[in-house]
């Protein structure tokens, strides 16, 4: 047993919202009150910890995170650079450390900030003559490569775009080194793959890290590889981090098959939603729009799934168990989804489906991103049930590019207060690694809309969207935790819940808001157990 004491403890718990102790027994809470009541109780029946005067909170989950990538990620390229020109540095760099034919991989590029705009498969020829390169886009939803990589990809004037993808051509039809959405795939395929033992490890190293942030879970949103991967972790008892893991709707069939179902498993690593991509993202200006593009009149962007597809995929998923979480960035995207869930909303299934399959409180559907809506679609989340999980540092991060590709649509761009007022669940994360993991970055943006510079004016970028902190740490806690089913033992702390909880060096809910992005983690706590301690 331990017993937390002469602390602040925030509880997020109405009833009793700030107390000074709490005793834990195992994984979990036993009793929450003042110092007086709680050690009069157990002092003496296990370790009394002093903490000092220091806040604790419930331990944050990220709602939309990719930890292979993630994780993979920390050792690769870090395409994130102000200028093409230093990424292609950075790239000229790694290529003179590596064996001729080994592959060069990145991430982070962001076209949008750099003032030479794109670049093309002849830049990475210059930067690694002897070796093929694949840098991912900041959004995943763009890929860079050279002519080494398009060779043994195969790629050539005579290939055709693949279903959902774009190869981008220069003038004579040749591909340039741009790849887009599904045709990403075409080269990601011919990349050695990662082994199993790589990516355990790979995992082992990053846990550290995003316990030292403050997370003590996530919703995952990577592939098979990486659920096999926490598997292995989770067999060790190394997890020590709680895994709501999405099922790609590429292997639904194979899901059915086997009888799993959003919750199968432990508190752990446990089944979550059925991923679905209904379009692209913003940054390539792949998102599916209902108006185009701003100066680009012909593009409204890559519509993946439409409202009849995504009923089709939803009354499977739904009669055996499962959960929609659906990727929608553009309005029309966002318009469809919420149209095929409303045809979900009204199905009758057959009876053989009814109760056991179909339990309306437990199958939650959710909408990742849902960075831009329509005015008429703003309510429509709440009214029919459906989570919003959106990540703040999104805002601040595209607000530039948003206004330069939507104009006067970006009013309806990130609008997690008008969700909120509506009264839709909120659910934030972070989509790492587009973006930092890092929670306290999240609920900056989220509370304030500026940038760390305090960009673009004291009000914040359409601060009309602004959240107060107590509803943004919700989000990162109760709501994440809703989304899981998982809202009756985590999100809170209170008796009976697990005992996961970080403590912080400053109150969140007394400093200013640029001060979040300052707030340490002295120590984090996953089922009664130290993980991080500074």
């Amino acid at each position: 047993m331990k017993i937390l004491y002469n602390a602040n403890i925030h509880t997020l718990d109405g009833k009793q919202p700030l107390v000074s102790a709490a005793a834990l027994d195992g994984e979990r809470i036993l009793a929450v009150g003042s110092d007086d009541v709680v050690l009069g109780e157990f002092k003496g029946k296990g370790e009394a910890i002093n903490l000092e005067g220091f806040t604790i909170i419930p331990g944050l989950m990220d709602a939309h995170i990719h930890l292979e990538q993630y994780a993979l990620g920390l050792s690769k390229i870090d395409a994130g650079t102000e200028t093409r020109q230093e990424c292609l540095e950075r790239v000229a760099m790694e290529a003179r450390a590596a064996a001729p034919g080994e592959w060069l991989l990145g991430h982070g590029w962001n076209q949008n900030i750099w003032p030479e705009g794109y670049g093309y498969a002849d830049d990475l020829d210059k930067a690694a003559p002897e070796n093929p390169v694949f840098m991912t886009a900041k959004s995943l939803h763009a890929a860079w490569v050279n002519s080494s990589a398009l060779r043994l990809a195969g790629i050539s004037p005579d290939t055709e775009d693949p279903p959902g993808g774009r190869i981008s051509r220069d003038t004579k039809g040749t591909p340039d080194g741009l790849l887009f959405e599904g045709a990403i795939a075409l080269v990601e395929n011919v990349i050695p793959l990662t082994s199993g033992d790589d990516t355990v490890a790979a995992l082992c190293a990053a846990l550290p890290v995003l316990w030292e942030m403050g997370l003590t879970g996530a919703h995952d949103f990577d592939r098979s590889s990486c659920f096999q991967a926490l598997q292995v972790l989770n067999q060790r008892k190394l997890l020590k981090f709680r895994v709501l893991k999405s099922v790609p709707v590429e292997d639904l069939p194979h899901a059915v098959t086997l009888g799993l179902r959003s919750g199968f498993g432990d508190d752990y690593l446990r089944i979550g939603q059925v991923k679905i991509f209904a379009d692209g993202a913003l940054g390539p200006r792949t998102a599916a729009m209902l108006q185009p593009y701003k100066n680009e009149p012909d593009n409204r962007g890559m519509l993946l799934v439409d409202s009849e597809e995504l009923f089709e995929y939803g009354r499977l998923a739904m009669e055996n168990g499962f959960g929609l979480a659906v990727h929608a960035i553009g309005d029309r995207a966002n318009h469809e989804v919420l149209k095929g869930f409303g045809m979900l909303r009204d199905y009758k299934a057959p009876q053989e489906h009814v109760g056991i399959n179909i339990n309306a409180e437990y199958i939650r559907h959710r909408i990742e991103h849902v960075q831009v809506l329509h005015p008429d679609d703003v309510k429509s989340l709440a009214d029919l049930g459906i989570i919003a999980s959106m990540q703040p540092i999104h805002a601040t991060s595209d607000m530039h590019m948003v206004d330069s590709c939507l104009g006067e649509r970006a009013e309806f761009a990130y609008a997690w207060q008008s969700q909120f007022e509506s009264g839709a669940v909120l659910a934030f994360g972070s989509d790492a690694p587009v973006e930092t993991p890092d929670p306290f970055v999240g609920l900056h943006a989220a509370v304030s809309r500026r940038r760390a510079d305090g960009s673009p004016s004291p009000q914040g970028w359409h601060p009309e969207q602004r959240l107060p902190f107590g509803e943004a740490l919700k989000a990162y806690t109760s709501g994440a935790a809703y989304a899981a089913n998982q809202e009756d033992r985590l999100g809170k702390l209170i008796p009976g819940y697990l005992a996961d909880l970080i403590v912080l060096d400053t109150d969140p809910f007394l400093c200013e808001p640029e001060q979040l992005l300052e707030i340490k983690v002295l120590r984090t706590m996953v089922g009664g157990e130290w993980v991080f301690m500074r």
